[in-house]
């Protein structure tokens, strides 16, 4: 998708602090953070929301990369959330599949 600010991302036509990157997967720092550390994780395939992805065998990878990441930064020690939003009323903001990974500090529920 030629409009999607994510897909610029993935492309690198849009500069990002990247802390994750293979052959269909992209992390990178959110520039909005909700938390100390809030990073996104997306396919570099654009797909929608979770029900226009095709394949949800991917979303194994996409787990796998998450557990990375949080090893990485050490969360695995202290505690993360991983959050996906699919579709609008869901609180989707960009129409592109993705997961948040928030740490950082104590988590309520509801988010807030």
């Amino acid at each position: 998708m030629t409009d999607c600010i994510f897909c610029k991302i993935a492309n690198k036509q849009i500069p990002s602090k990247i802390v994750y990157e293979d052959k269909e997967i992209l992390a990178f720092e959110d520039i909005n953070p909700q938390a100390p550390v809030h990073i996104i994780v997306i396919p570099k395939e654009h797909y929608a929301n979770l029900h226009d992805a095709p394949n949800l065998e991917g979303m194994g990878d996409m787990f796998s990369a998450i557990k990375k990441i949080a090893e990485e930064k050490g969360l695995d020690k202290s505690g993360f959330r991983v959050v996906l939003n699919s579709g609008k009323d869901a609180g989707q903001l960009v129409p592109h599949l993705h997961f948040h990974i928030l740490a950082g500090r104590p988590l309520s529920w509801p988010p807030g």
